[in-house]
């Protein structure tokens, strides 16, 4: 193993998240104590077939100034380089994801189509599940065909806060969700 998963943990106002470098991309930023931890580091260590090690990379400092900003209202786009690491489909989930602009939700049936099948409702919403760059991979946009908060790896709580941070919601719509 010539190179390492380079990690390191960040505390934020809306919980933990662990973050990973390789090779100059950010792998990971995802929800530290999330259901399925093992499953999403598993993947991303087979994958690129290495380990973790804990350490400091200019990607990771990069990267925790621009969700700093962000988790502040300074910031509404990330430009720090991005590894997707899983499936062809997931990928393109993913870039999906990452097209839905700040401030604004879709529906998985509206990324279902967006992505050209409609049918694939359920395989959308399992790659929405398994994004393991969250925050930055805005899978919190995604809200159920009532514009419901449905789940999401950083708890329901979590994404109510991250679309307040965004004035996705007007108020009336969070206190249904209180």
């Amino acid at each position: 193993m010539e190179h390492k998963i380079t990690i390191e943990y960040f505390k934020t106002p809306f919980g933990e998240l662990i973050l990973g470098a390789f090779q100059d991309q950010l792998c990971l930023c995802d929800w530290r104590y999330r259901k399925k931890r093992d499953a999403i580091d598993h993947r991303i260590k087979s994958a690129l077939g290495t380990e973790y090690e804990i350490g400091a990379s200019p990607i990771l400092e990069k990267t925790k100034l621009q969700l700093t900003e962000y988790f502040n209202g300074e910031r509404a786009e990330f430009d720090v380089p991005l590894l997707l690491v899983g499936s062809d489909f997931q990928k393109l989930v993913w870039n999906a994801l990452l097209k839905i602009p700040f401030g604004k939700t879709q529906t998985y049936l509206e990324l279902s189509r967006t992505l050209g099948n409609e049918k694939a409702i359920r395989a959308v919403a399992s790659a929405n599940g398994a994004n393991a760059i969250s925050v930055i991979v805005p899978c919190h946009r995604i809200v159920g065909s009532d514009g419901s908060l449905t789940g999401y790896a950083g708890g329901v709580a979590t994404k109510k806060k991250l679309l307040q941070l965004e004035g996705a919601w007007i108020k009336n719509q969070l206190d249904l969700f209180d």
